[in-house]
């Protein structure tokens, strides 16, 4: 038995008892966990206003090992992130983050660049970024951490290089891409540009000031968009959920 401070997000929030809660939270140290809060809907001094959804907060609890539900002692707020849970469109986009992570990151399964891309979008999401750009974005990072990242550098079928010249197309049967030699444009097996090849390929790396530098014009998004619907669907079996709310 060990005790640990970790910040933390809040994933999800239920009620357990007559006055605890059941905590679902992605900490920086040891990724997605679960845990009871006891008295958490009575006790406003080891709880102050610290377990709201998506919020960011100073954990504090104690692991059992060998598999047993955490309890949390403690907790502290950092960042509320207030104007993501205020409005409909970034709740619905961060809903939709939470319930790719929880697919990516089974529980105990820690990943601190997890933990720092979720931490980024919800600043994003507070500040007033919307729609398909911060989408794509963590989208392509977070399946590139979850291991499912995309084959850029050479044709699937071919093995010839990619040199950053003409479109390549992507196959999402083997979650990388082809050359027009190999592989016909359509509607399952969409193009890529040049700059939408180099843009993937800086989301999938986590190279934010590059990106940042090179910028995500609406086609490059859209480009990226079709890739990664496809590549979600087919590599996890199943359409998340909270897709229903982002369309």
């Amino acid at each position: 038995m060990r005790s640990v401070i970790s910040p933390a997000i809040i994933l999800r929030i239920r009620e357990f008892g007559e006055s605890d809660l059941l905590v679902s939270f992605f900490a920086e140290d040891a990724g997605r966990l679960k845990g009871v809060a006891k008295g958490a809907r009575r006790s406003r001094r080891r709880f102050p206003n610290c377990l709201d959804l998506f919020c960011l907060s100073r954990m504090e609890y104690v692991d059992r090992g060998k598999g047993d539900m955490l309890f949390l002692d403690s907790c502290r707020l950092i960042n509320p992130f207030a104007g993501l849970r205020s409005d409909f469109s970034a709740l619905s986009l961060g809903s939709y983050m939470v319930e790719l992570t929880e697919i990516l990151f089974p529980v105990g399964v820690g990943d601190r660049r997890m933990f720092a891309l979720l931490r980024r979008a919800f600043e994003a999401l507070d500040q007033g970024e919307r729609g398909d750009r911060l989408r794509v974005i963590f989208e392509g990072r977070a399946m590139s951490l979850g291991g499912y990242g995309i084959g850029l550098e050479c044709c699937s079928r071919c093995g010839r290089p990619y040199e950053g010249r003409g479109r390549a197309v992507f196959l999402r049967t083997r979650g990388a891409i082809g050359c027009l030699r190999c592989a016909k444009e359509n509607a399952m097996t969409p193009s890529l540009d040049p700059p939408a090849m180099g843009a993937l390929a800086l989301i999938q790396s986590g190279d934010w000031k590059a990106l940042r530098r090179m910028g995500l014009g609406p086609e490059v998004v859209s480009q990226i968009r079709e890739v990664l619907k496809l590549h979600i669907a087919y590599r996890l079996g199943e359409k998340l959920k909270t897709t229903r709310y982002l369309e």
